[in-house]
């Protein structure tokens, strides 16, 4: 398709291809893991079998590379398959700065199991660029790796002034963009070098495929470490949630804006809630992060949350326990709209505060979410 159509064109028509044979204008699943050679014992189709690659893998990742402007992207069978894979891909003894607030499992895994593969791992709060440039080693300093806007916090760090400070040092930036999907950032073009996504939430955003994504600004030397990596671990995403997720990004504009103004407008309302102690969104002018986010982020500030409830734990757990239209499950990015304790979740390692709850805003009328939310917490408080 001509490259001046708009992305949310684009991708509505998942690139515009059309299959051959048929001529649908849906793309089929292909499903085959090994491929027919050529007489003389090539491979001219660019297939010889399905572990490394993938007809329907590839046109999702063409429609993802072109959302993010990167060179390629790459398909993987979950979010934390896909960002252990660039850890993975440095070498025993390069150094590593993560922050301190970032999603559980990533944050768990770098703290117990990187050190296994020789890598030295620093956390810091990415938030503070002069924290941050202090944390790096120039020559020893490999990777910088931030979550922006950082769950469950919604903290919010600078990535043109990360990618500053990261090559400055000689290290890589990469961006966990899930929480803010490229409809609201587009981390390569501020200075990232590779971007991020559990592709399981907003980006497929009907909680039916588990997945994750890596794109990259550049084919270069490390990117094809990273692509073997995938290859020769069998990481990739199978041809049916390929597909799943390719229908989900082709509604991923319209779903993306209609959240993020229903969190918008939820932390709005809440802020004035007399149970609510704290709304943390970054899209409200009192959140710290708030003038980057506004910087950074286009239409929106994104479709998640958190709240602070009065009266503690307690309090919050007897809240989540009382929603009826909010479920109360985990993951984030679908169309249906949860709830979360995440203190609980996360353990005694959690950074969140015992008395959080953690929304992510689903396409529901947002004047249905908020009166849910609100019988609920005066329900906890009667």
């Amino acid at each position: 398709m001509p490259p001046s159509w708009s992305k949310r064109s684009l991708a509505a028509q998942a690139m515009g291809k059309i299959e051959p044979v048929t001529k649908a204008i849906v793309p089929p699943i292909h499903l085959a893991t090994t491929f027919i050679r050529d007489e003389d014992n090539a491979y001219r189709s660019g297939f010889s079998y399905g572990r490394p690659d993938n007809a329907t893998v590839r046109e999702a990742e063409a429609v993802l590379a072109m959302l993010e402007d990167g060179a390629q992207a790459l398909l993987f069978a979950s979010g934390m398959a896909a960002a252990t894979t660039v850890f993975q891909a440095l070498a025993p003894g390069d150094h590593v700065v993560a922050p301190r607030v970032m999603y559980w499992g990533l944050r768990s895994w770098l703290a117990s199991e990187a050190t296994r593969w020789g890598l030295k791992v620093d956390f810091v709060e990415t938030d503070d660029l002069a924290a941050l440039e202090a944390a790096v080693r120039p020559g020893a300093t490999r990777l910088v790796w931030i979550e922006t806007p950082a769950n469950p916090l919604w903290t919010i760090t600078d990535i043109a002034g990360a990618a500053e400070v990261a090559h400055r040092a000689g290290a890589r930036l990469a961006v966990d963009s899930t929480a803010a999907s490229p409809v609201h950032t587009r981390p390569l073009a501020l200075g990232a070098d590779i971007v991020m996504h559990a592709a399981t939430k907003v980006l497929n955003g009907h909680s039916d495929v588990l997945a994750g994504a890596l794109v990259a600004a550049r084919e270069d030397a490390f990117w094809a470490r990273v692509v073997n990596i995938r290859q020769s671990q069998g990481a990739i995403l199978g041809p049916f949630e390929a597909y799943l997720l390719m229908r989900g990004m082709r509604t991923l504009h319209l779903r993306a804006a209609a959240q993020a103004a229903s969190a918008q407008a939820l932390a709005e309302w809440l802020s004035a809630h007399p149970n609510v102690a704290r709304v943390l969104y970054p899209g409200l002018p009192q959140h710290p992060g708030h003038d980057v986010a506004a910087r950074q982020m286009e239409g929106g500030f994104g479709f998640m949350l958190s709240i602070q409830v009065t009266g503690g734990e307690r309090a919050a757990i007897a809240t989540a326990a009382r929603v009826s239209l909010w479920k109360r499950a985990t993951s984030l990015g679908g169309v249906e709209s949860l709830i979360e304790h995440r203190a609980s979740v996360e353990g005694p390692s959690t950074p969140c505060p015992p008395d959080l709850l953690r929304l992510s805003t689903g396409i529901e009328d947002a004047e249905d979410l908020f009166r849910d939310l609100d019988e609920a917490l005066r329900g906890a408080h009667a």
